[in-house]
């Protein structure tokens, strides 16, 4: 297992955590994918979404950065967490099982632990 998977890991400890994955918000591409990979959205659709809501938001006169969007489902909640840096923003992305766990310990996980995946 590499570091960056590692540290991706941790966040699978968080009750209802299923997958995680760390993808540039640019181009969609996916470094690292843990648990169960079959249960994230594909890279490409997580920054085109992520795109798509910062422009909507600029066009609705919000101002600030975008920091987390949240979708749920009848089972899932998928969250993505845009970790800014320099050059291109990367994304953390994780999908719950909306029965087994706490969105809102899972969306503060993902900010204040974000940066340690690239540390």
């Amino acid at each position: 297992m590499t570091t960056l998977e590692e540290s991706l890991s941790r966040f699978l400890d968080l009750p209802g955590v299923t997958t995680v994955a760390l993808v540039d918000a640019v181009t969609g591409l996916t470094y690292s994918v843990v648990g169960e990979a079959g249960e994230m959205e594909d890279g490409i659709e997580c920054a085109e979404l992520t795109t798509l809501v910062t422009e909507r938001l600029c066009e609705a006169g919000a101002t600030g950065d975008l920091e987390s969007v949240i979708v749920t489902t009848t089972s899932r909640y998928h969250a993505l967490h845009v970790m800014r840096r320099q050059g291109e923003p990367l994304l953390i992305t994780a999908t719950l099982d909306r029965q087994r766990s706490n969105l809102a310990l899972a969306v503060r996980s993902l900010t204040d632990h974000a940066e340690d995946v690239l540390a």
